[in-house]
């Protein structure tokens, strides 16, 4: 087989861990990336944005033998802590024998994992200060700004792991029969942090916290350093929104009223919220994925809204798919990269509908007592009949199965979850009883 020589730009969590995979292939592998080496950068333990790793990308980080390093600097969070605004909490299992866990990981801790295992491939380089200025996606030729000035590169395949705002897709969008579309949630997102109390963690580190407050919330994940990394989800305008909060009172008087909790362990609360922006939550469609030399993966070619912890776990299968497409074919890149974007565009729309959903539920229904009942009652049925029921949410986090076929399965679910709760209900009320001593 004659060796391939690939480019990745993006060399962030999907791009090293693709690089990996083709290394093991026997490809020739450089990767581009615009930022500094983060081997080297003074990055802030514990401070960065914090991910949800599940079964999925367990599975590909597995694949790799990165599982057990990766898992062994994660949390795992069992459950939901549901917070309400006079600071009572509740809470909510994952699984339904409450073992099964999503594990909260560093971002940038783990950009630098797979990085350092992607280093160590004798067919893999780094191209670290490397900003993509051209491409010309049927030739594979690239054009990078560096500090040392432009450089230009050729390669026989070029692959876009550069994220939600790829430069590569932008690119790829001039290119006559390409559909694109970004559509932005009127919510916005800030990141602030809960530092340890007395060198401990300041809320149980085995769980990920929610104050649903119905059209924005806050959650809070931990880190390896007792810190909480909390975000809140606010609508970008509007009386519970992110506009006009540009005083110091107004702020505390915000969470005094909707997280009186999390105000008392935020002593640096006005300081954090003035100098944290406010991001913004895009879910990105993109059509064709490959065009000539060139291929999209990750986020690059399916960016979602965070609300199901699934971006970085569908980026990662994402690579597990097209390692097994390139086997297929017998790496012949030409068959391999239209088949395996024809595979995962129907799994990366369903996930992309499931996390907007799960926005929804996240914000408006966790703290429903009718949800809460629905929720015991699918978890009561999955313990007794495991081969028959399994929720939505586990199918996601805790399985392979096809999102697209998770999706399918998701109206099902949502109807036998309503009947069993209604069930439950109504046997919490006794009416199932009065019902049965009524029939002859």
């Amino acid at each position: 087989m004659p060796i391939t020589r690939v480019a990745i730009v993006g060399a962030g969590l999907t791009g090293p861990l693709l690089a990996i995979f083709l290394a093991r292939r026997g490809h020739q592998v450089t990767l581009y990336e615009r930022r500094p080496d983060p081997r080297r950068a003074d990055l802030e333990a514990g401070r960065s944005i914090n991910l949800a790793l599940s079964v999925r990308g367990i599975d590909a980080l597995e694949r790799a033998g990165l599982a057990d390093a990766v898992l062994a600097q994660a949390l795992p969070m069992r459950g939901r802590i549901l917070h309400d605004s006079e600071g009572g909490t509740a809470f909510q299992s994952y699984s339904a024998d409450g073992q099964r866990a999503i594990n909260s990981v560093s971002r940038a801790g783990l950009n630098r994992q797979l990085v350092e295992a992607a280093a160590t491939e004798s067919s893999v380089d780094f191209r670290f200060d490397h900003r993509l200025t051209g491409l010309d996606h049927e030739l594979g030729e690239l054009r990078f700004d560096t500090p040392d000035g432009a450089v230009t590169a050729g390669h026989d395949i070029v692959i876009g792991a550069d994220g939600a705002y790829s430069v590569v897709r932008e690119r790829l969008t001039h290119v006559e029969g390409t559909d694109f579309s970004q559509t932005f949630l009127p919510w916005g997102y800030k990141e602030l942090s809960i530092p340890a109390r007395d060198g401990d963690f300041a809320l149980d580190d085995g769980a990920l916290h929610i104050w649903p407050r119905g059209g924005s919330m806050m959650i809070a994940l931990p880190n390896f350093d007792r810190s909480f990394t909390a975000t809140l989800f606010w609508p970008n305008d509007g009386p519970s929104g992110f506009a006009g909060l540009d005083s110091d009172d107004a702020i505390t008087a915000r969470f005094r009223r909707d997280y009186p909790d999390a105000l008392a362990l935020m002593p640096d609360l006005p300081e954090q919220f003035h100098a944290h922006p406010v991001g913004s939550l895009v879910t990105v469609h993109c059509w064709p994925w490959v065009r000539g030399r060139t291929a999209l993966i990750g986020d690059a070619a399916h960016a979602i809204v965070p609300f199901y912890g699934q971006g970085m776990n569908c980026g990662f299968e994402d690579v597990v798919e097209l390692d097994r497409c390139l086997a297929e074919t017998g790496d012949d890149w030409s068959t391999a990269l239209p088949r395996y974007a024809e595979r995962r565009r129907p799994n990366s729309d369903a996930i992309a509908d499931l996390a907007l959903d799960n926005f929804v539920e996240m914000r408006d229904r966790v703290a429903s007592p009718v949800f809460r009942t629905q929720k015991r009652a699918e978890h009561a049925v999955e313990r007794r009949l495991p081969e028959h029921f399994v929720s939505l949410y586990e199918l996601v986090s805790f399985s392979t199965v096809p999102y697209s076929e998770v999706r399918r399965r998701a109206s099902h679910t949502r109807q036998a979850a309503k009947a069993v709760g209604a069930t439950a209900a109504a046997v919490s009320a006794g009416v199932l009883h009065r019902i049965r001593k009524d029939q002859p």
